[in-house]
């Protein structure tokens, strides 16, 4: 689970139930979700008049966090389109506790004051009706003391790794169980159209581009015959229309790229063992990660000349977990 950080007079981590995930200008990255599910609870409107007895709703909330000096800023984005935009705040004072209404929080936009430490926050979408339509993951608020600055500092080097701002000596070797798993391309979620969510939100808050130029670049980028890939142990199985090939791979060391922007990644580099005319010699992960870690989602290149590999920086088949459902992925992408 990762946390958002934000400074204050202390630190106001808000925990959201998801993994981080961040993007470099060359290789894009939207990493694997844990959403809760909320128990049977009474929740209780703005009048308090009973509203919800066993709060049923799809979570297709996301929230980012609005950083400020001296208030908790958050935002609630629907991962779906629609006109509803009568959001409800709630707050209780621990997972045993009862959920009570925010007062005068009634829009996407929570304002509150860093002091509720260790209690839990979420926010509900309404239709027209009155009726819970969406609700975001359970946020946990934790207040910490500037005393215990270094697990600040801890995430702050977290972000400047995934950002692509490191030393040499800093970035380790890895092995292939670093990326074991099942694993789906996200590419057929885009064609579908129901990435289209994640692009609106990037031309709204990057604005370096149309939601029409982010998804033709995001078209390029994810663009895979190879829908699923399974690794298990040191044996990569590609499947593409249908069909399964397999082969062993070994670790090839890791490369060092420098992007135009100044920041910089690692590829890190298998070779095929053997003979095997359907599998390529060469498959490189990217993850924004520079040592032994677990991936949630990843960029994979492959081709059969390691050097020419290397300078593809145009086309990045991206992978999240097989079990992971359209709503979730976008759900990730928007929160990252």
């Amino acid at each position: 689970m990762s946390h958002v950080l934000a400074k204050w007079g202390s630190i106001i981590a808000l925990s959201v139930g998801v993994t981080a995930c961040q993007t470099s200008d060359s290789e894009v990255e939207p990493e694997e979700s844990q959403e809760k599910t909320v128990e049977s609870t009474e929740i209780e409107g703005e009048q308090g008049e009973e509203l919800i007895s066993e709060l049923d709703v799809p979570e297709k909330v996301a929230v980012q966090r609005l950083a400020t000096e001296e208030t908790i800023n958050i935002e609630a984005i629907h991962t779906e389109e629609t006109d509803y935009d009568k959001w409800r705040w709630y707050i209780r004072d621990d997972e045993e506790g009862e959920w009570e209404p925010v007062p005068d929080q009634e829009d996407r936009t929570f304002t509150g004051e860093a002091t509720d430490d260790g209690k839990e926050l979420k926010v509900v979408l309404f239709d027209d009706d009155d009726e819970a339509y969406a609700q975001s993951g359970v946020l946990d608020i934790v207040i910490e003391d500037h005393n215990h600055a270094h697990s600040h500092a801890h995430d702050e080097e977290s972000q400047r790794i995934y950002d692509g701002y490191f030393e040499d000596h800093e970035v380790e070797d890895r092995e292939l169980s670093d990326w074991e798993g099942d694993w789906q391309s996200v590419y057929p979620y885009l064609k579908e159209g129901s990435l289209d969510p994640v692009f609106e939100h990037k031309a709204e808050e990057e604005g370096d581009m149309t939601e029409e130029e982010y998804k033709e670049y995001y078209n390029e980028g994810y663009e895979t015959e190879v829908d699923r890939i399974v690794i298990e142990d040191n044996t990569v199985t590609f499947f593409e229309n249908g069909v399964e090939y397999t082969g062993d791979y070994e670790y090839d060391g890791y490369e060092i790229l420098t992007y135009e922007a100044g920041n910089r990644g690692v590829r890190y580099v298998f070779a095929l063992t053997g003979k095997d005319d359907d599998m390529p010699d060469y498959i490189q992960f990217s993850d924004h990660n520079i040592f032994s870690t677990d991936s949630h989602h990843f960029h994979l290149y492959w081709g059969d000349d390691r050097e020419e590999l290397l300078d593809e920086v145009t086309n990045w088949p991206t992978y999240y977990p097989s079990n992971m459902d359209r709503d979730e992925i976008v759900h990730e992408m928007i929160v990252h």
